[in-house]
């Protein structure tokens, strides 16, 4: 390895937006501008899918936030519920508390997430069913670590 390669840091990234069949249908996102961005900053991806690492299986029936946010979820105020309503809470904290420990374990300070998924919505999220503005439960509990997220639309 060179000396630069072992030096280049580190970013956290959904690992549908690299081509991994890990969303919730089964599908992925790959984002060719996203793969140049990274090139170009000399940034290193660390794939990671949060619902998947939860033990949320692929393909797996699309969820929500039920009510308020993502920061009532990571504080125990609400719950994360499958459109058929089985609550997935648990399963979506364990996923985000698996990407805040792989940017820890990568020090990575930086994570390029999935805009619009519950986990990883930067901007946008579902809650209650419906597209609204605000945070994953990821995205949130990684900001509140002080790790900068970037939202990204995929497939482009």
């Amino acid at each position: 390895m060179q000396p630069e390669e072992s030096a280049k840091r580190k970013a956290l990234v959904s690992a549908c937006l690299l081509g991994r069949e890990c969303r919730y249908d089964g599908r992925h996102n790959a984002d060719s501008v996203l793969a140049d961005e990274l090139a170009e900053r000399g940034l290193e991806a660390v794939p990671f899918c949060p619902e998947e690492h939860g033990g949320l299986g692929t393909p797996r029936p699309p969820a929500w936030i039920e009510e308020r946010d993502a920061a009532a979820v990571v504080d125990g105020e609400a719950r994360m519920l499958t459109d058929s309503g089985r609550d997935v809470t648990a399963e979506f904290l364990e996923g985000a508390r698996g990407a805040l420990a792989a940017c820890h374990a990568a020090d990575a300070r930086i994570a390029f997430l999935k805009e619009r998924s519950p986990s990883c919505g930067v901007c946008q999220t579902h809650v209650g069913g419906e597209l609204t503005e605000g945070r994953g439960v990821t995205a949130e509990l990684l900001a509140r670590d002080g790790i900068e997220v970037r939202g990204v639309a995929g497939r482009r």
